[in-house]
Order: structure tokens, then sequence, then C-alpha cells
């Protein structure tokens, strides 16, 4: 057993792989999403740090969720007796985070623990600034959803893979390593080290040359070799086993049924340009008495929580206008890290019209099914059925309509794209998939642009706060700012 003090009692499956991957100079955690593989890494890091291994931690997130780490995750389980200073890198950074950043290099006793936007190693900046760090320390690097470098081709894989080297002691993290075939393994695992794949680990095509079966396509005078299937997997799996803790929610039956995370949505330009605007406006008018009215109020959250979902409406208009935002894209880059069926909510029947588009377009005419205002009877009844029984994998439905009395107990995973501000819609809406029937524990993402109030909404009805009362008068300007 080691000895180590958990700041946050570990479940069983997580002792495991940090007993047996603590002290290994590579690893993968395979763990699916909800079994708290970021707790694993945040305690073997914390290990590392107190056995004198390691000065530094390094952690590559995607933008949906690299801050969580730094304003979640860490300082939920990162013990209190290991002090730790703390930079965010990212390609637009605040005047807080530039300061950190500066400061970052400086000597210091305490576990230095930089965090980074994946995309940041697409530039060269954020590439010079990486390997200055790990030059200049003894570093644990960890890339979470480590399928953001499958592609070997990328130019920031191409970067990361560069730079591990440098690096003590590597991680990756992950709950699907293959999202789309076999061969997006190699660079997951040449980022860990090139020997670890044996002889092929060097080098993609001789890693494709062993796995996959190829053969020759012609298109006009062109000619290219197709892979058409993969060979040799269980060869293939037996080496990933060396270096891998593999956690599946079905083998964790010491998980609670409920599990809760977030994935940070970026605002674009003009969102960002609509959004300030909104809540210039709002704040102008919060010591009018005939403005400070709940009605008032709620419309006024209502419009800002419209633009942060990508769209709004003109005063007196029944007209929408689209803005470009990033919400569906962090949305459709979830579901594919995600198995199983999924439940999309959103309170905007705009977007349940527009998820369900994008979904039947890439997964097909029967991937999909909706469930809104506007939906008869029948195609309710329908909609049910072809979700629970049927091929339909996703249900998008608006919480206020389809957030009670139905069961949707096929689903693993439920996305809030856009949250009600209703507490009882909330309830609900988690329980058509937490139920009897349903075998399986439930993961809740909530889709969250930081620093708006997208936060607000999530903490007030994680917290069962009903959101009307608690956003009159000085309290609203808090929401606000």
């Amino acid at each position: 057993m080691l000895n180590y003090h958990y700041k946050t009692v570990p479940y069983q499956h997580q002792a495991d792989a940090l007993e047996i991957s603590w002290d290994k100079i590579n690893w993968a955690y395979f763990m699916e999403m909800g079994t708290g593989k970021s707790k694993v890494c945040i305690d073997n890091a914390a290990l590392l740090f107190e056995h004198g291994e390691i000065d530094t931690f390094i952690i590559v997130a995607p933008k949906g969720v690299y801050r969580n780490w730094a304003y979640l995750e860490i300082p939920a389980h990162m013990p209190d007796r290991v002090g730790y200073q703390m930079a965010i890198w990212r390609p637009n950074p605040t005047k807080n985070e530039k300061a950190a950043l500066t400061s970052f290099n400086n000597p210091s006793e305490v576990l230095k623990i930089l965090v980074m936007n994946v995309e940041a190693l697409s530039t060269a900046k954020g590439q010079r600034y990486l390997e200055a760090v790990l030059k200049g320390s003894n570093t644990l690097l960890a890339v979470d959803e480590s399928t953001s470098i499958k592609s070997p081709k990328a130019r920031r894989t191409k970067a990361v893979i560069k730079i591990a080297s440098l690096a003590k002691y590597r991680r990756i993290l992950t709950g699907f390593p293959v999202t789309q075939s076999p061969m997006d393994l190699w660079a997951q695992c040449r980022f860990l080290d090139k020997h670890l794949l044996g002889d092929c680990g060097d080098n993609f095509f001789q890693f494709q040359y062993r796995y996959a079966v190829m053969k020759k396509r012609s298109v006009g005078t062109h000619s290219f070799n197709m892979v058409v299937g993969y060979r040799n997997l269980d060869t293939l799996s037996q080496q990933l086993k060396n270096f891998s803790s593999r956690v599946m929610k079905e083998d964790c039956l010491d998980l609670p049924s409920k599990i809760y995370t977030q994935r940070e949505v970026l605002l674009s330009e003009d969102q960002a340009r609509i959004y300030s605007d909104l809540k210039t406006y709002a704040l102008a008018h919060i010591e009018d008495e005939n403005f400070m009215t709940t009605p008032n109020v709620m419309t006024q959250l209502l419009r800002m929580q419209q633009v942060l979902s990508g769209h709004t409406r003109p005063d007196g208009s029944d007209k929408i206008i689209e803005i470009k935002d990033n919400r569906l894209d962090e949305l459709m880059t979830c579901l594919e890290e995600v198995e199983g069926k999924v439940i999309i909510w959103s309170r905007f029947r705009y977007d349940v019209k527009r998820i369900t588009a994008a979904l039947l377009q890439k997964y097909g005419p029967s991937s999909a099914v909706s469930y809104f205002g506007d939906t008869t009877d029948e195609e309710r009844t329908a909609a049910i059925e072809h979700f629970q029984n049927g091929n339909a994998r996703f249900f998008i439905g608006n919480p206020q309509t389809g957030g009670y009395g139905i069961t949707l107990t096929a689903a693993q995973t439920v996305v809030y794209f856009a949250n009600s501000f209703d507490l009882a819609v909330r309830m609900q809406s988690e329980d058509r998939a937490h139920r009897i029937g349903q075998t399986n524990h439930v993961t809740y993402i909530d889709l969250i642009a930081t620093g708006t109030i997208d936060d607000r909404i999530v903490k007030a009805l994680r917290n069962k706060m009903d959101i009307a009362s608690v956003v009159m008068g000085e309290e609203l300007k808090e929401w606000l700012r």
C-alpha cells in the first residue's frame, strides 16, 4: 500500500490505478468519463512531488476542459499540505494570467502547475514557452483527452511529441483512446515513448502496416492505399496493458449514481460584444424600480442566455438572428468522447432544431429524435420508443416540455446545452435518465461560457437554489459582473 494521504478519499479503482502507475515514467489513464482520471493524475503529481521526483506539473487539455483543471479539479484534489503555484496559458491570456506566466519560471519551493490549452501547441509562441519550462524543470507532463493529439500530421501533435522527451514523466488521459480507428493510438503512445509499441513505435507507416489492412484504390489517374480493415489487434491490446489503466463505468460499482462535470465554451467575438452590451444595459437600469421586477430581470437574463447559445431575438420580433458561436462545436466534440445513448437538453427550441439537424447530418437519418413544443403527441410517443428501444442514439429536447413524466433510461449521459432557470425543471429533467430501470451510472455535463451567467445558473441549480429568488437587488449586480 502507498504511504500517501489523500485529500479526497479515492474509490478503489482510483487507488488501484495510482498504486500501479505513480512511479512509472510513462502511463496511460484510459478511464471513462466520470471515473475520476483527473483525480488520479493529480494525486500522482502530488506523490511524485513529495518524493522529490518532480518540481513542475503541466497539464495540456482541450479548450472545453483545461480551465476545469485550474479552478475545479486541482483545488478539489491536491492535498492541502502540497503548496503550489498556478499559471494558465491560452492564446489570449488575461492580465492576471500574463503576470502568473511571467513569474512562473522564478525559483520556488512549491509545486509549479501550468495548465495549457492544447491549441497553444499549434502556435510557435506556445511551443517555445512550454519547451522553456520543460528544459528548466523536472516535470510530469500530462495530456488530457489525449485523442486531441491522435493525428500524426497535425501541427500540435508533432509539437507535443517533439517536446515530450524533455519531460521526466509523461501521462495521457482519455476515456476512449480510439474514436475513429486503432490508428488513433499511435500518436498518443508515441507521446509517451517511442519504444512502447516496439519497433513500429517511432514510425506511423510501419505501425499502420502492422495493424491495418491496406488495399490500393484508384480514382481517375490517381492511385492510393486505403485502410479497409485491421489485424493483429490482440497483440496491440496486450502491448497497451503494459502501460495503461483501463476503467469503465460498469466496472466501478463503488461510483455514485450521478456524476457531474462541465465543459467550457469560449465566446466568439460577436457573442462577447453583444453579451457585454446587454450586461451594460441591465446594469444601467438596475436602480430603476420599474425595471427591477422579477419578469424584467428574468427577461434580461434570458436574452443574455440566448446570446450564449448563439442567437438572439430583437425586441418585439419573432425573427431569430444567428450569432457565430462555438457551443455547437463543443457539444459535437463532447459527444465524440462518450459512448452509449445521450440526452441533450436546451431550453430554447431554436437550439433543439439546430442540434438535431447537426446530429442527423453527422450520424445519419435515424440517429436522433427531438421532443419539444412543436412535436405532436404521436411524434413524442414515437421519439421515446425510438430512443429507448430503437436505433436513435440522441434525444434532443426542451426540458420544460420533455423533462417531466417520461422515461429515458437508455441514456448514460445527459448534456445541458442551455439550462432552465427553474430548479424543478432541472431536477425533473435529470431524473428522466436516473430512475427505476436505469442500470448504468449517469454522467451530467453542463456546457458553460466561463465568466458569464452560465456559471451562476449552474452553481445555483447545483446548490438547489430557485434562481428567481437570488437575482434581485444587489444579487443581480453580482450575477452580471
